[in-house]
C-alpha cells in the first residue's frame, strides 16, 4: 500500500523560505541536496514518511521556474512511496496515467523516481518513489 513519502513545496529561494519552515515545524532542516537533473536545491525537514521538501529552481529554465513562473510558490507535488516503480508506472499507465519525460529517473536521495502528470492524475502532480520497505 502506498504511502505519503514527502510534500514538495516550490519556494523562490531557501534563504527566505527555511527560516519560516523551521519557526512552524519547531524544527532545523534535516539537510539539503541538490539534484543537479532536475536543477533544483531541496531542503528537507524531517525524515522518512511524511518529512517536508522546499524545493529551489537553480536554472530559469527548471521544471520549479517553470511552475513557479505560471502559478507561483506553493505546493507542487505529493511524493508516494511504491515498492516496485516499474510495475507502479506500468500500472498508472495502463490506466490512462500520463509519465512525464524522461520517465524514470534518478532523484532526491538517490531513489528511483517518476512523475506523473496532473493532467492524468486527478489535477495532481505526482513523484512515485521507489522504497522497498513501502
Amino acid at each position: 500500500m502506498p504511502i505519503i513519502n514527502h510534500v514538495g513545496i516550490a519556494v523562490n529561494t531557501l534563504a527566505q523560505a527555511i527560516p519560516l519552515f523551521e519557526a512552524i515545524l519547531g524544527q532545523e532542516i534535516s539537510g539539503t541536496e541538490e539534484v543537479e537533473g532536475e536543477r533544483v536545491r531541496v531542503a528537507f525537514f524531517g525524515e522518512g514518511p511524511g518529512r517536508v521538501e522546499l524545493l529551489e529552481a537553480t536554472d530559469p529554465t527548471s521544471p520549479i521556474a517553470r511552475f513557479i513562473a505560471k502559478r507561483g510558490t506553493g505546493l507542487h507535488h505529493l511524493c508516494l512511496s511504491v515498492p516496485d516503480l516499474d510495475q507502479a508506472v506500468a500500472r498508472a499507465c495502463g490506466e490512462g496515467a500520463e509519465l512525464i519525460e524522461p520517465g524514470i529517473r534518478v532523484g532526491a536521495g538517490g531513489h528511483r523516481v517518476a512523475f506523473l502528470h496532473p493532467a492524468t492524475a486527478g489535477g495532481v502532480l505526482l513523484e512515485l518513489s521507489e522504497d522497498a520497505a513501502a
